[in-house]
Formats: structure tokens, C-alpha cells, sequence
């Protein structure tokens, strides 16, 4: 173990700059192009698409498929990772020991969440769709934080090399196949060894 440089708390800080796309111009031009809606105010279609943005990432929390977003916009979910290769310190004992300890995920087994999103297996490609990337909410990531502990086994396990996109193959030959054996009728006297 080594010894920890404890951090200064008084120290500035860098804060990167938030860009929100949700101001008063969009506003302005949603209620332009959709004027059913011009009676909602500022406030109220925050709130709208607060709760529908909270839906989303409920039901990607609950379901170990994940969700999907409107429009075939992508996909997210909650991943099962193994642990980090790198040393991951835990400040907090650290700080107390006045050596680097190394952080244990007892409570799920060493393994880690993270989330996970993809726009390769929507039904239609969309330009630019590479450049596409999804950053979770406050909100968002202490849910998973709460819940993981508890639901860990429930989630997908990915590797660390492994592709999205390969394991939506294979899902979705998975799923073709399933599909085919429940269109196929067998016949009840059907023995395959019996050539004749």
C-alpha cells in the first residue's frame, strides 16, 4: 500500500461548460411548428419531457433488455462489467488510513454497472449515427447506483472486448430461431430416426 496525498478541498475547480438544448428558443419553435401546444409555458414542457426522460431510464433500471428510445433513436441498458484493471481507490478509507486502499465491490461480487448505449440495431440508419452518444442524468446514474447492488445478476454481462453490436446478432439470431421452431409444426407420431 501507498501513502495518499490527501486532496485540498479549497482548491478551484474546473467546471466544463453545459450546453442545454431544452431554452427558450426551442421552446418557441416547438410551439411554432405544433401550436395545439402553444398554451404550455416554459415550465410545463420541462416538466413533460422531465417525466418521460424518467420512464426511459425507470424502465432500463427494471428491465435487464433495457430500453428504447422514440424514433429508433438507440437503445440503453445496464451492463455487468468485471472490475477494473487499473487500482480503483476509495478516497474515503484512504483519507482515514493515510495509505491507498484499494475499493471492493463486495456487494456485487467485485463486478461494476455501467451504461450502455446503442444506436446499431435500430430498424432504420440514421446519418451521423456513429457520432451519436448518450450521457446519463444525476438523477439517472444515482437510481443505478441504488440498484445495482441489489439486481446486479439480473443484468447483461459484457466483457471488456467484446461488441455491442455482436451481441445484438447474436440476440436477434437467437430470437429468429425461437421464432422458427414455433412455426414449424411437428407431428406428434415423428420419430427422425426412422427413415422409411
Amino acid at each position: 500500500m501507498n501513502t495518499i496525498k490527501t486532496p485540498d478541498r479549497k482548491a478551484p475547480r474546473f467546471k466544463p461548460d453545459r450546453h442545454n438544448v431544452l431554452d427558450t428558443k426551442m421552446v418557441t419553435r416547438f410551439k411554432r411548428k405544433f401550436p395545439q401546444y402553444k398554451n404550455l409555458d416554459y415550465s410545463e414542457i420541462r416538466k413533460i419531457i422531465g417525466t418521460h426522460n424518467k420512464l426511459i431510464w425507470n424502465t432500463a433500471i427494471e428491465f435487464r433488455d433495457g430500453a428504447e428510445f422514440p424514433d429508433l433513436l438507440g437503445y440503453i441498458f445496464i451492463g455487468t462489467c468485471p472490475s477494473a484493471k487499473k487500482f480503483n481507490t476509495d478516497m474515503k478509507k484512504s483519507m482515514e488510513l493515510g495509505q491507498r486502499v484499494r475499493h471492493r465491490n463486495f456487494a456485487s461480487d467485485n463486478h461494476l454497472a455501467k451504461i450502455f448505449y446503442t444506436n446499431y440495431a435500430t430498424r432504420y440508419r440514421f446519418q451521423n449515427r456513429q457520432m451519436w452518444m448518450f450521457k446519463g442524468c444525476r438523477e439517472f446514474k444515482t437510481a443505478v447506483k441504488d440498484t445495482y447492488p441489489e439486481k446486479w445478476m439480473q443484468y447483461v454481462k459484457v466483457d471488456n472486448l467484446s461488441y455491442i453490436s455482436k451481441m445484438y446478432k447474436q440476440k436477434m439470431k437467437h430470437q429468429f430461431i425461437e421464432d422458427l421452431r414455433k412455426d414449424l409444426k411437428i407431428p406428434d407420431n415423428y420419430n427422425e430416426f426412422d427413415i422409411d
